[in-house]
């Protein structure tokens, strides 16, 4: 409510305003209004003087150009109301008589002398040094905008500031953009104002001394004395305030970035520099011994330049002795509590630092439509892996080069690769019948061959055969690859709680039974990371466990209790891995090298491993390689099949060499599906 009576008592105070200048234009009026508005204009130039002193930025008082446009319609109005007063009863009120008589001292050549010196230093000096700086202001602030708003935006990718933070720096550099264009057009109705009052006070001695002959009955000189001197007086009256309010322009637009007032900028700039002050005050000493020039004024000049530099070094004593005791004093305080330390530990699970070249990409009002792209993908990911993908933190990087990326898990970099973003990757899948032009390149996901072609390209491009896709895609892509195979580090112990948390909601029976009675949390992590860890989504939690609930009760190995869930997700391990006959076409492994493995298994408190004679292994590894490339060269995927005894085993001593390499058991196939064997790995008879 209160807002509203202020909203209306504004509106009344303009409104009064427009009529009151719509008076003085047409409406004659007594000497005594005429006294009250010629104070008013005084009062006012003062006042906006005072206001762009006092402001820290300019946007502090952006209404200042509609504002100069007022005032100077207002003051064109009170120089029309002078004029009317003037001619028609040669009396324009007591401030412009005493102007007339008192300032000039009655003399109107040196009135005029001063009005024109007046009139030369707002329209040369301040009017044209004022316009001057405010085209350029408003030219190099246009030409900034672009800069600004980028790292605005970069700021805000990289977390440095909120959404509203840079909302509001946004919304400043328009308004700074506005503030000084219109200033640059502000600027010239004060040169306009300028050349009006040279005008008037012309016109108005020409019809002084017409109307004073004429009319009055005036001498020629009566005539000429009486007119000039209130012609002067009234133009040095209505020159003063715009001398002020042209001298306030300048000062608003030659601001520059502060974060302080005029006179506390002046006072700390200026008066700051103790051995400044010295010499000064030693130089206006000297100056006062200098033969014809004023003793009294030099010296009292020189004791107020050293009064002012003692007084300095007395204020830079104080401030260090402050500064001191403040230091002394967090010496002597405890040391900061953990929580301020904790925040600083903490980083994000998943991140991806690009380089400046590729911000447009994550920027909406660039058109980069990266990040929508990553919240779609985050979806499909939680739905075919059964986990819940973390956010993924985009951060610029000016160490990379502009069109690099690299993509880390907790910190730790996990991949990298190169974009050209105006450009579409182009990948020849073995069937391409023309060979397109652009820049050779390796796809950063599979490390397969490739080109940066143009757009113009693009189309030529996939009817010659090949795959052609965005920029944006080939992240998303990475970035799904990369979440694929490391989808058992995303997976914590709070992840897990979650998780069984939502399965809770619907089947509490299942969770309670199984934990914290059988397994604890960390275990069903344990199994969790190991079905991962292989890309076996564990989506079907409930399956999973309730097949830790039937075998945990008589067996408490994380490896056995994987397989066991691996069983009961044979069918979704086969549809993982049939071919499109329906069929898995894999190795399998010789029963004597089964039985040599199982042989070797030792089992520990640390857990199980083999102990095979490194020889062994790898002759091993060299036919296993020979029989992947023939499997490989039929176009399948490498799957080994051999019995679950085995197959733990066997996949932990082949990860580090062969990590692209499927291990299945028999039992974690389903029994409708045929197994085709493609390959045998036999090891050759040592006798």
């Amino acid at each position: 409510m209160a807002e509203r009576r202020t909203s209306f008592s504004n509106d009344f105070y303009l409104i009064g305003g427009v009529l009151v200048v719509l008076i003085m234009l047409l409406v004659p009026l007594p000497p005594i209004l005429v006294d009250l508005f010629v104070s008013f204009n005084f009062t006012l130039s003062v006042l906006i003087l005072l206001v762009t002193m006092y402001v820290q930025t300019a946007l502090q008082f952006s209404v200042f150009p509609t504002f100069l446009l007022i005032v100077t319609l207002f003051r064109l109005a009170l120089g029309i109301l002078v004029t009317r007063s003037l001619l028609l009863t040669a009396n324009a009120g007591s401030i412009v008589q005493t102007f007339g008589q008192f300032v000039v001292g009655g003399n109107y050549i040196v009135g005029i002398v001063i009005f024109t010196v007046l009139v030369i230093i707002q329209f040369v000096v301040i009017t044209g040094g004022a316009q001057r700086v405010a085209e350029v202001a408003a030219r190099f602030t246009l030409d900034a905008m672009p800069g600004k708003q980028m790292s605005i935006d970069a700021d805000l990718n990289a977390g440095i500031i909120d959404e509203a933070t840079a909302k509001q720096k946004r919304i400043d550099i328009a308004r700074e953009a506005d503030f000084y264009g219109a200033m640059d057009g502000a600027t010239k109705f004060i040169r306009g104002d300028a050349i009006a009052a040279i005008i008037i006070i012309i016109v108005n001695i020409l019809g002084g001394f017409i109307i004073g002959m004429l009319q009055l009955g005036m001498t020629i000189m009566q005539a000429l004395q009486t007119y000039t001197l209130l012609t002067v007086g009234a133009g040095i009256v209505l020159q003063i305030p715009a001398l002020l309010i042209s001298s306030a322009t300048g000062i608003i637009v030659t601001k520059a970035a502060s974060d302080k007032s005029l006179a506390e900028d002046l006072g700390k700039q200026l008066f700051s520099h103790q051995r400044v002050m010295y010499v000064s005050s030693g130089l206006s000493f000297f100056a006062a011994f200098i033969p014809g020039m004023p003793i009294i004024q030099f010296l009292l000049l020189s004791g107020l330049f050293g009064y002012l530099g003692y007084n300095i070094n007395n204020v830079k004593q104080k401030e260090m002795e402050v500064l001191a005791k403040e230091e002394q004093q967090k010496k002597q305080e405890a040391a900061p509590p953990p929580e301020k330390i904790i925040p600083a530990l903490q980083s994000d699970v998943m991140e991806m630092e690009i380089g400046y070249g590729m911000i447009p990409m994550v920027d909406p009002k660039q058109g980069g439509s990266l990040l929508d792209n990553i919240t779609s993908m985050r979806k499909k990911m939680a739905s075919e892996l059964g986990i819940v993908v973390p956010p993924i933190r985009i951060r610029d990087n000016i160490s990379l080069k502009p069109n690099n990326y690299v993509i880390k898990i907790k910190g730790a970099e996990v991949a990298r690769g190169e974009l050209m973003i105006d450009r579409y990757l182009a990948m020849n899948p073995g069937n391409v019948t023309e060979r397109i032009s652009g820049f050779d390149t390796v796809e950063p996901t599979f490390g397969l061959p490739a080109l940066w072609i143009t757009e113009a390209d693009k189309e030529r491009a996939q009817i010659s055969g090949y795959t052609v896709v965005d920029a944006a895609s080939v992240i998303i892509t990475h970035i799904t690859e990369v979440i694929r195979t490391h989808a058992a580090d995303l997976l914590g112990r709070q992840e897990v709680k979650l998780l069984l948390d939502n399965v809770k909601k619907q089947y509490p029976t299942v969770v309670d039974e199984l934990t914290p009675t059988l397994m604890g949390l960390g275990d069903i992590q344990k199994v969790l990371h190991n079905l991962l860890k292989e890309r076996i989504p564990i989506r079907n939690l409930v399956t999973i466990l309730e097949i830790l609930a039937d075998n945990a009760k008589v067996n408490k190995n994380i490896d056995a209790l994987t397989s066991y869930c691996r069983q009961g997700l044979a069918r979704v391990i086969t549809k993982m891995y049939q071919t499109p006959k329906g069929v898995i076409a894999a190795i399998t492994l010789d029963p004597t090298l089964e039985q040599k493995i199982a042989d070797s298994i030792q089992y520990t408190d640390q857990g199980a491993f083999t102990s095979l004679d490194p020889v062994f292994i790898q002759k091993m590894f060299t036919l296993l390689l020979e029989e992947t490339d023939k499997i490989t060269n039929l176009g399948y995927q490498p799957i080994i099949v051999c019995s679950s005894s085995v197959r733990p085993h066997f996949k932990k001593l082949t990860t580090r060499s062969f990590p692209n390499l499927i291990v299945l058991a028999y039992n974690e196939i389903v029994s409708d599906v045929e197994i085709q064997a493609l390959g045998l790995v036999r090891m050759p008879d040592e006798n």
